[in-house]
C-alpha cells in the first residue's frame, strides 16, 4: 500500500462542524521562463474535535473519502495562531 501523503498549510476557515479549509502554498518553476511562482490548493480537511482556528498552521494527512469534497484529515496544530 502507499504511504499516505502529508502536507502542511494555513487554516482559512472553520465556518463549518468537524470541517476546516486549509490552503497550502507551495512553488513552482515557470515552464519557459524559470521564474518560480507561488501556487495555492485549498482542502476540506476533517477536524473530528474542532481544534483548529483560523490562521493556525496544521498538518493534514491523506484518508479515506469522509464526503463529495472531504479527502483529508487533521494530523495536529503545528503552530496556534496569534490571538489579537
Amino acid at each position: 500500500m502507499a504511504a499516505k501523503s502529508e502536507k502542511t498549510g494555513v487554516v482559512v476557515s472553520n465556518k463549518m462542524q468537524k470541517s476546516i479549509v486549509v490552503a497550502v502554498e507551495w512553488q513552482v518553476r515557470h515552464g519557459l521562463y524559470g521564474k518560480t511562482e507561488r501556487k495555492t490548493s485549498t482542502f476540506m480537511v476533517h477536524d473530528e474535535k474542532n481544534e483548529a482556528k483560523p490562521g493556525d498552521i496544521v498538518e493534514i494527512v491523506e484518508t479515506r473519502p469522509m464526503s463529495r469534497r472531504k479527502r483529508w484529515a487533521l494530523l495536529r496544530v503545528v503552530r496556534q495562531a496569534v490571538e489579537v
